[in-house]
């Protein structure tokens, strides 16, 4: 027995070399063969009525740009080609929100450190016809309203006592102030999201979606509310608080209105994964009920989606670094892929996209599911990233523990795995490269403790000996 114990040693040794050379081979071949960096289409069956403008948030940590998860505005054409890309140069920390005005020229909303910069932007000049800059940090969303004002969305604020200040306000450009806003703590119990804290809202869009009626989603509160400018009461509400089967941490919500007149909101509920559309029944804001009409799964933290004229859905699927248009039943006809990390996505008409007066500009400008008859739950199919052949580390780990006893939770472990590992991981590994990079460190480190421990007596002896 004593003389095989070194020997059983030695295999496990062997056996534990053979997994980290595997493990780093793995990894090696991920950084040598996987390219998410560059802008370009992917399947596309469907060529697009006119360009797409997306919005690519890029990735800072500190302050500190990384190259290659650059910050930028890029044009896809009917084909899903780029046409230009616009850097905003080495302040630019973020890129969020874009909104296509009538005559061709772009609402830029980005940041630079300690600010926000709002700008129109002529694609045509590639020059800035206007910028307004805020005191105010990591804005998601800012909308011209009328002429001359500015409609934003101000997360992650406080005032002097250092209570949460976030709130939605309009600044008027020509008389340079700000003239109206909406408090979010004067008309929520503190306790909301767990009470207040740095981040309490994460207030990240607001759009108008009626004559002084405001569309705001507080993404922290996972609920969408619409609020009465002359009153600030909120007059129509979206999710509750941790109601994740409603929304969980959502993004951009868009108002749409049935044939019949029916309230519709369709959003992107980021944290679940899916966008989902909810149509208001049975009364006013105080009686009706929300009833979810259609739901497409699939997607890896979606943060916009859009109904077109024709009907599909255009999609921000930021995790998978990419936009896609699909239809009602989730089939990709348009897609394209835009590192690092898109935002927001808009559809311009063929019109718009030439700069013609008053053509018809992005957002959801097309028929609600209802009208469509295609109400229901569908998973999205057809993309390059959609492949069940091929899917991310976190997404196999999901799929193997379905109908387990540990479904649950380690599909909740995978699920933010999926969220937090794309912000840390290098941007020339791949999901199953940087699953492999951190296996081979963890079984390195396990492997050198249990060293430690099996040596321990050996290590002590010669301690002594050199101490003394």
């Amino acid at each position: 027995m004593r003389d095989s114990l070194p020997a059983r040693r030695w295999f496990l040794r062997g056996l534990l070399g053979v997994a980290l050379c595997a493990l780093a081979l793995a990894a090696v071949t991920s950084a040598v063969t996987d390219d998410p960096t560059g802008l370009g289409p992917g399947n596309v069956s469907q060529p697009a009525n006119g360009s797409t403008v997306v919005s690519v948030q890029g990735f800072h940590f500190r302050g500190v740009g990384n190259g290659k998860k650059p910050a930028r505005l890029v044009s896809a054409g009917p084909n899903a080609t780029t046409q230009w890309v616009h850097d905003g140069g080495a302040d630019s920390r973020w890129y969020y929100d874009v909104d296509p005005l009538s005559d061709g020229n772009l609402l830029v909303t980005s940041t630079e450190p300690g600010e926000t910069v709002v700008y129109e932007y002529d694609p045509r000049t590639r020059e800035r016809v206007w910028t307004e800059r805020f005191d105010i940090e990591d804005t998601h969303d800012v909308d011209l309203i009328g002429d001359d004002e500015l409609l934003v969305a101000n997360m992650r604020a406080t005032n002097d006592s250092g209570t949460p200040n976030d709130r939605v306000f309009v600044y008027n450009r020509t008389q340079n102030r700000v003239v109206w806003e909406w408090v979010v703590r004067n008309h929520f119990p503190r306790g909301t999201d767990g009470g207040y804290s740095a981040d309490w809202t994460h207030v990240n869009d607001v759009d108008e979606v009626g004559e002084g009626k405001y569309l705001v989603s507080l993404r922290n509160f996972d609920q969408a509310v619409v609020v009465d400018r002359s009153t600030k009461r909120v007059e129509l509400r979206l999710g509750q608080d941790g109601a994740h089967a409603t929304l969980d941490e959502q993004h951009n919500p868009d108002s749409l209105e049935s044939e019949t007149g029916t309230p519709t909101i369709l959003v992107a509920d980021s944290e679940n994964d899916r966008v989902v559309e909810y149509e208001r029944t049975g009364g006013p804001a105080g009686n009706g009920t929300w009833e979810r009409t259609w739901a497409l799964t699939g997607f890896d933290w979606p943060r916009d989606a859009d109904r077109l004229p024709n009907g599909n859905t255009l999609v921000t699927d930021t995790l998978n670094q990419r936009v896609v248009e699909v239809t009602p039943r989730g089939e990709v006809v348009w897609e394209y892929f835009a590192p690092w990390a898109p935002y927001d996505a808009e559809r311009l008409s063929a019109a718009n996209t030439t700069g013609a007066e008053n053509a018809s500009v992005g957002g959801s400008n097309g028929p609600t599911i209802a009208d469509l008859g295609a109400s229901g739950r569908y998973a999205v199919s057809g993309g390059t990233n959609a492949s069940d052949a091929n899917p991310s580390f976190p997404t196999w780990v999901s799929r193997a523990v379905e109908g387990t006893p540990v479904e649950t939770e380690v599909g909740s472990l995978a699920r933010s795995y999926a969220h937090v590992t794309p912000f840390v991981r290098p941007v020339w590994l791949s999901s199953w490269g940087f699953a492999a990079a951190l296996g081979g460190v963890a079984l390195g480190l396990c492997w050198a403790v249990g060293e430690v421990v099996y040596r321990r007596g050996r290590i002590r002896r010669e301690l002594a000996r050199r101490l003394s």
